[in-house]
């Protein structure tokens, strides 16, 4: 008699659920506006559920990946397809793994950076709010990108963890997903714009579902922005720029369509390389830089050197070139963290009408007089 009460039990239990259940296939859902960013999109089920598609993970990437974000309230309720989708994860997060500095601006600007419980490399974080949390021990040290201590991962027990990789041979990943915690890829990294990148906190909203939120933090850093570059357009010269340094002979400059390209042609500047249709970084020699960069005005990041004295020992060949001459020389690696991290690399992708101010500044300065550089600083 028992036993036949349980089995009743059961079947009336999930006789109920398929009842309430709401098919993902839903035709009625609603596109999330994303204006700038190339590689992910959104879309609002009208049952609250979120999808998240990445189509660019990484340079080149052959396949996208899908991701199904199920507000708790109506997880039992719901019916889910799991080969259509890379992975399922319950929200509002409660505890999430990042995994590149440049995760952290957006929990910190969505109120969630309480919700972090884990990063490789925590040294390389700046934000101050993230490093209260890593010196309480709320946020376990990690090790390596590319070798997380997968064990580490276990036992936090993470809703999420939010990946990036430069393709998708990532075995750390592959260990972690086995253990049924979600992985999610972020590809902003691969942006080509600097609304492009700031759009990506737009990805990061819906796991602890404040989407207005993020929209009206990205608004406003879009209305900063084309503010600022309107303001460059009243300038009344382009000075030539030159960017990067020799790395074992090599020189490395900023390619034509690369980020650094789009802020310099924003910034009303003649960048010497704008011609290129590099998106990335391109590989030259000293002589070529040389000869067509000798008598640049200015010169930014000559590798990761914050001193002229540093730039004389590093190489003597700096000092042909006007711009070290006149001390316009400019770098975005001065500006550190508490334990070394670089602030440029962890908080400019969100902020590129912050970085536009300190080029304007640097480049203009009748423009923005009062300024106080953030990123962007003369070298000692």
């Amino acid at each position: 008699m028992y036993k036949f009460i349980g089995l009743l039990s059961l079947l009336v239990f999930f006789s109920c659920k398929q009842e309430k259940s709401i098919p993902i296939s839903s035709p009625q859902k609603h596109e999330k506006t994303i204006s700038y960013a190339k590689g992910f999109s959104i879309e609002k089920l009208d049952s609250g559920i979120s999808i998240i598609q990445i189509t660019s993970p990484w340079p080149n990437a052959e396949n996208a990946f899908t991701y199904a974000l199920i507000p708790a309230e109506i997880l039992p309720h719901t019916t889910l397809n799991k080969n259509d989708y890379d992975a399922f994860i319950t929200t509002p997060v409660e505890r999430i793994i990042v995994t590149s500095t440049t995760h952290i601006p957006a929990l910190e600007a969505l109120e969630s950076i309480d919700k972090l419980v884990g990063f490789p490399n925590t040294d390389l974080i700046s934000s101050k709010s993230a490093r209260e949390r890593i010196d309480n021990n709320l946020v376990q040290e990690l090790g390596n990108n590319e070798f997380i201590n997968t064990e580490l991962v276990m036992e936090l027990n993470p809703d999420v963890v939010v990946g990036f990789g430069m393709n998708s041979g990532n075995k750390a990943y592959e260990t972690i997903q086995r253990s049924n915690i979600p992985v999610v890829y972020n590809g902003e990294w691969t942006e080509e714009t600097p609304l492009g990148k700031a759009e990506w906190i737009k990805f990061f909203a819906p796991f602890f579902q404040k989407e207005a939120k993020a929209d009206s933090i990205f608004r406003t850093i879009e209305e900063s922005y084309k503010k600022t570059k309107i303001l460059a357009s009243s300038a009344k010269n382009k000075p030539t720029v030159v960017t990067g340094g020799l790395y074992k002979d090599v020189w490395h400059v900023a390619g034509g369509k690369s980020w650094m390209a789009q802020f310099l042609s924003d910034a009303q500047t003649n960048y010497l390389w704008a011609n290129n249709d590099q998106v990335g970084g391109m590989a030259l020699s000293l002589e070529s830089v040389l000869s067509k960069s000798q008598h640049a005005d200015f010169w930014l990041n000559p590798s990761m050197l914050t001193s002229y004295d540093e730039m004389k020992q590093s190489s003597r060949h700096y000092e042909q070139f006007d711009a070290f001459k006149n001390q316009n020389v400019y770098s975005n690696t001065i500006t550190k963290g508490a334990t070394g991290g670089l602030l440029f690399y962890e908080l400019a992708p969100q902020r590129p009408d912050l970085v536009l101010k300190d080029l304007i500044h640097i480049f203009h300065p009748e423009l923005l007089p009062n300024h106080e550089p953030l990123f962007f600083k003369p070298l000692k």
